[in-house]
């Protein structure tokens, strides 16, 4: 992926893009999580590969891991606040690369698709449930994993990304 000058063609393409994106996660994401809640009952969980993968379906009112139980509110004030910063800032957190549009909109596909359970079903649907190594993850969702996508991309673009460069003045001779 490469670079595009402000306003010009390829940043015009690469939005479009990230937020076509971005629109098929958030449909998948409720989409997913309307056939779970159609088709198990809380709690019940289903082997798809033993000791690796299940399909469970628990809730979750918290963030990530269940930290902030009960905070859903706060949580989705949160959720907007970092949205909208993303879309004041788009340009300047972008620097013109093309993974980090991607990477912005991936998270923002998650923000919604979690927000949309919280304002929805006042709880955030999971049913993802991996265990490597006798390790047992946390359940999740589509929208977490357009979230833990997006901010990877993002980070590993600002490590090995050159930033804006930034000019350095003479000290004033006089």
């Amino acid at each position: 992926m490469g670079k595009s000058t402000a306003g010009g063609r390829d940043e015009r393409r690469m939005v479009n893009f990230a937020v076509a994106v971005a629109t098929v996660l958030v449909l998948l994401d409720q989409i997913t999580k309307q056939l779970v809640v159609g088709m198990f009952r809380l709690h019940e969980q289903r082997i798809v590969i033993p000791g690796f993968f299940n399909l469970t379906y628990i809730t979750n009112k918290g963030a990530a891991w269940g930290m902030f139980h009960g905070y859903g509110w706060a949580l989705l004030l949160v959720s907007l606040v970092v949205m909208g910063i993303i879309v004041w800032r788009m340009r300047a957190l972008t620097e013109g690369w093309h993974e980090r549009y991607l990477a912005l909109f991936l998270i923002m596909s998650g923000i919604v698709g979690n927000s949309i359970d919280r304002l929805w079903r006042k709880e955030v649907v999971d049913f993802l449930d991996f265990q490597f190594f006798g390790y047992h993850w946390p359940a999740f969702n589509v929208a977490d994993s357009a979230i833990t996508v997006g901010v990877t991309i993002y980070l590993l673009s600002v490590l090995f990304r050159p930033g804006k460069e930034t000019v350095v003045s003479p000290p004033d001779a006089s």
